[in-house]
């Protein structure tokens, strides 16, 4: 379950309620969860909780698929799928990997994102993507030089800001998600303390041994 609460289909807004419609049909979202796509569908009900937020999120969303952009879907969707990779998003990483392939990519380049620098299956525009987009997402935006002159090697001004601002926002998206666990992000910590063999988590110094050499 989510960290924070849902809003049903009845006590959401107007939008919410439309948006709702659309991705979950006649069902409430709370009482009834499931995507098509398969995940549970709680980003929405839990954004809910905030109009203002759930309308301004979802205009980004409406922003990066409009018909209006320069910048090519194909090239959009290596930025928003590595950040969400990059971020450590199952959610984000697993939806648009489906997105990578409706948009012409092959499963050896879907499966090759989380080790795109060790794979040759890229072009060099779309290495030089990646790369960038792992100075947004992994350095905060620090970018070498070279890499921007790379990057304006291959692409207009307007498609390079499109592509820092839809993967800066998918970034978000993802750190979002991983804090709120939403969707395929609600998974438990993993880097935890465990017990001894006995139960104990005290009264054994494991490097102790060390110390008699």
């Amino acid at each position: 379950m989510p960290r924070l609460g849902q809003v049903p289909r009845d006590d959401a807004h107007p939008f919410a309620q439309a948006i709702y419609g659309m991705i979950f049909g006649d069902r409430d979202p709370v009482a009834e969860p499931g995507t098509a796509s398969g995940t549970p569908g709680d980003w929405w009900t839990v954004f809910a909780q905030v109009p203002d937020a759930f309308d301004h999120t979802t205009a980004g969303f409406q922003f990066y698929r409009s018909p209006d952009r320069v910048l090519s879907a194909r090239h959009r969707e290596l930025g928003q799928t590595r950040a969400g990779y990059a971020v450590g998003s199952k959610f984000v990483f697993s939806q648009h990997c489906k997105a990578m392939r409706d948009v012409g990519f092959t499963d050896e380049q879907v499966a090759a994102i989380p080790s795109w620098s060790a794979s040759d299956c890229f072009s060099t525009d779309e290495r030089a993507l990646l790369a960038y987009t792992d100075c947004l997402v992994l350095q905060h935006g620090r970018v070498p030089e070279s890499l921007f002159e790379t990057l304006k090697d291959h692409f207009s001004e307007i498609e390079i800001i499109e592509f820092t601002y839809i993967t800066c926002t998918y970034a978000m998206h993802a750190t979002m998600t991983k804090a709120l666990r939403l969707e395929y992000d609600d998974v438990d910590e993993r880097v935890v303390e465990e017990p001894d063999p006995d139960g104990n988590f005290a009264g054994l110094d494991v490097m102790a041994v060390v110390d008699e050499n």
